[in-house]
């Protein structure tokens, strides 16, 4: 066989290698935020409000970033985001989060953890979760996310793939 078929040979079954692997991560993908939940005490709040408005993308390179937030966070008065009131900040930083980092498939492409590189909560930045601390679970073109808060607090987000 000559070297040029082989390097050929090679290619393809790495490619192919690389393709099937990819097939098979459940997440990857864009997913938007349909509902979120918040169960102190056995009550289920709304985690974000009324119109909970997020996104999540898992790339195929397995990176992920994540933005939740309310959508009836009121706008700020002066119109420039390092000019906000104390009750203006107070109010967009408890009522929203963005976070990015890599992530975690295991051998059947479910999720199985993550690391949080950059947060807009700060004391997110180099924690990692794995499968017992977050779940994600997807059934066709919806996906749930389910984790408890250090306190003890349950969160249930619901996504819908979109892409």
């Amino acid at each position: 066989m000559s070297i040029r078929l082989t390097l050929a040979a090679l290619a393809f079954v790495s490619f192919s290698a690389f393709a099937q692997a990819a097939a098979e991560n459940q997440v990857v993908g864009t997913w938007r935020m349909v509902s979120a939940t918040i169960d102190p005490g056995g009550k289920n709040i709304a985690a974000y409000g009324e119109k909970p408005n997020g996104l999540l993308v898992f790339t195929s390179d397995m990176h992920f970033v994540e933005v939740l937030t309310d959508a009836d966070v009121p706008r700020f008065a002066s119109d420039a985001r390092g000019e906000g009131t104390d009750d203006e900040n107070r109010m967009a930083m408890s009522r929203s989060i963005g976070f990015f980092g890599i992530y975690t498939v295991d051998e059947k492409g479910e999720f199985s953890g993550n690391r949080v590189e950059g947060a807009t909560f700060p004391n997110w930045v180099g924690s990692a979760r794995t499968r017992a601390d977050l779940r994600l679970v997807v059934d066709g073109d919806r996906m749930t996310e389910q984790f408890r808060r250090p306190e003890g607090i349950e969160i249930k987000i619901e996504w819908r793939r979109v892409e």
